[in-house]
Formats: C-alpha cells, sequence, structure tokens
C-alpha cells in the first residue's frame, strides 16, 4: 500500500526536501544548496540525492511512495513537466519531471512555487476550509496563487496568477522582466531594499546610513524605531501592496487572501496598511466579506506546499 509522498521545494538557493503520509505529517526532512551555477544536470542529480536522502531518513522505499511533488520557479510547461526558464536557476527548456519519474518509478507532478504554496496554505494552513481564496508571497519577488471552487486555477498555460508582472504604475521603475512599474518593482522586499539605498546615496538624513548593506529588513527595524525616512519607504511601497491586494479582491471576490513571504517578517504594519488600502479601493461588500491573514505555514510552505501537490494530484 502507497501511504507516503515526498515534497520537493526547488529554489534559487536550496533544495528542499520531504517525506510525508497522506495526511501531511512530515516524517523526514533534508535540505541541499541548489549551487545553480553548476548547470542543469548539476541541480537534477542533487534532487535524486534529496528525494533518496528523504527516504533513507524516514526508513521507506521508493515503492511506499505514492506520488512526488516538486514546487519550481517559472514558467513552467507542466503538463510535459518542463522549465521553461527562470532567472534563479539554470533550466532553460528542461525536462524535470521524467528523469525523476523514471529514476525511481514514481509518479511525479510539477506546478509553480508559489501555486504550490497555494495548495499548502488552503490544506494544511490559515486557507484550511475555504473554498476561494489567493495566497500571494512577498519576499525577493511577488508571486501568487489561487484557489477558485476549491481547485488551483492555473490557466491555459498553467502560468496564471503572475501577479508580481502586472503593472500598478504605467511609468514607475523597470522591472526585472523588463516591464516599468510591476509590482514586483515596487511593493517587494527588493523594492523595499533598493529604496533604502538609494535614499542613503542621495545623502538623505536617515538612521539607514548606519548600516554597511541595507535591506527591507533594515527599513523595518529603523522605521519601527521612528526613523522617517524608513516609515516614508515603507508607507509607500506597502500602499503600492494593498493596491494590488485591493485589485486581486476586486478580480477574484475571495474568501481569504493569504499573505506571505519575507516582508510578511515585518509584522503588523504589513497587515494594517494593506487592509487601510483595500478599504479605501474595494467595494465594502467585498472588502468587508474577505479576510486577509498571514499565511500558516511560515518558511515550510513551499515544501508543505510540495507535499500537498503530490496528495491532491495523485488522488484525481
Amino acid at each position: 500500500m502507497k501511504e507516503y509522498v515526498i515534497g520537493i521545494d526547488l529554489g534559487g538557493t536550496k533544495i528542499s526536501g520531504a517525506l510525508a503520509n497522506l495526511s501531511g505529517d512530515i516524517i523526514s526532512k533534508y535540505v541541499l544548496p541548489t549551487n545553480a551555477s553548476e548547470g542543469e544536470e548539476s541541480v537534477l542529480k542533487r534532487i535524486f540525492t534529496v528525494i533518496e536522502k528523504v527516504l533513507e531518513d524516514g526508513k521507506k522505499s521508493s515503492e511506499e511512495i505514492k506520488a512526488i511533488g516538486i514546487g519550481s520557479p517559472g514558467p513552467l510547461d507542466v503538463k510535459k513537466g518542463i522549465v521553461i526558464s527562470t532567472p534563479n536557476l539554470p533550466f532553460e527548456n528542461f525536462e524535470l519531471v521524467k528523469p525523476i519519474s523514471e529514476r525511481f518509478n514514481i509518479a511525479t507532478y510539477l506546478d509553480n512555487d508559489a501555486n504550490v504554496a497555494a495548495i499548502g496554505e488552503h490544506i494544511f494552513g490559515a486557507g484550511k476550509g475555504t473554498e476561494n481564496m489567493v495566497f500571494v508571497t512577498v519576499s525577493t519577488g511577488v508571486g501568487g496563487g489561487a484557489i477558485l471552487n476549491g481547485r488551483i486555477y492555473r490557466g491555459s498555460t498553467c502560468n496564471a496568477l503572475e501577479i508580481g508582472h502586472t503593472t500598478i504604475e504605467k511609468n514607475g521603475p523597470r522591472c526585472n522582466c523588463g516591464n516599468y512599474g510591476c509590482v514586483e518593482a515596487l511593493a517587494s522586499g527588493t523594492a523595499i531594499g533598493k529604496r533604502a539605498k538609494e535614499a542613503v546615496q542621495r545623502g538623505e538624513e536617515t538612521s539607514l546610513k548606519n548600516y554597511k548593506e541595507v535591506s527591507s529588513y533594515e527599513v523595518f527595524k529603523e522605521a519601527e524605531k521612528g526613523d522617517k525616512v524608513a516609515s516614508e519607504i515603507l508607507d509607500s511601497c506597502l500602499n503600492y501592496l494593498g493596491i494590488c491586494i485591493a485589485n486581486i479582491i476586486a478580480s477574484f471576490d475571495p474568501e481569504m487572501v493569504i499573505i506571505g513571504g519575507g516582508v510578511t517578517n515585518g509584522g503588523s504594519i504589513v497587515f494594517e496598511k494593506v487592509r487601510e488600502v483595500v478599504k479605501e479601493r474595494c467595494f465594502d461588500s467585498m472588502a468587508n466579506s474577505c479576510k486577509i491573514a498571514p499565511a500558516g505555514l511560515g518558511t515550510d510552505a513551499g515544501v508543505i506546499g510540495a507535499v500537498a501537490l503530490a496528495i491532491t494530484e495523485s488522488d484525481r
């Protein structure tokens, strides 16, 4: 009887793996650095190693595994199991699913990392029990996944909810994707850090200049201490995030929007500002019926989401 699954969270810096039962309880975990600069075959071998290690540590054989779920940055061809390309990984139209499923003789499923986190939050996290929810991750970049009528919504090319690359300021800063004024360029952790560095370079009077390196973490820290420049940067960036969330609510009318990712470590200021902007910009009926909540799975969201992907896809 196959009563276990494996989840793999493939990131630009690390590969996290977990062996779990069909209730999502983690039995063993293992993490390896991605070492993306070594190329795609090297990364694939490291994924093999992670799978082998969680099996070994969990004292299970591949015959006991129902499915493997993999969350990866996109764009992807989910149906063919191919990573088309992604800025932080060396893959270029790389067939990822086939070599894994053939090596271990286990059904293997691939999905966008934000979709995978959305599935995890829906089944095991803050979105448990909802029918319509949207998950937004705000860290280095901004991504999203939507559960509509109880199912993950993938879109016609399986790359839906690239909300980080929707335009919210037509003459805004250039984004890594090549567009201008994207949510990611205005509201991500990277954007907050960039605004802080620019303020320091301009010679503005701010305690941020006391740091050798400035990231969003320092901006939140100094804003909490009352630094005016840090507070203004956060107010601006979180206002853009609020606009993004308001647009999501107007588009999908969900019961809940869950926000995760490193920026939410900034605490209540993030959620207070987002809720304030949503209240200003959404129809009252929609704003009042949509709960805006922090993610429930924390730093394990990616790997637990990959476990959830394996469970849900193998049950279909």
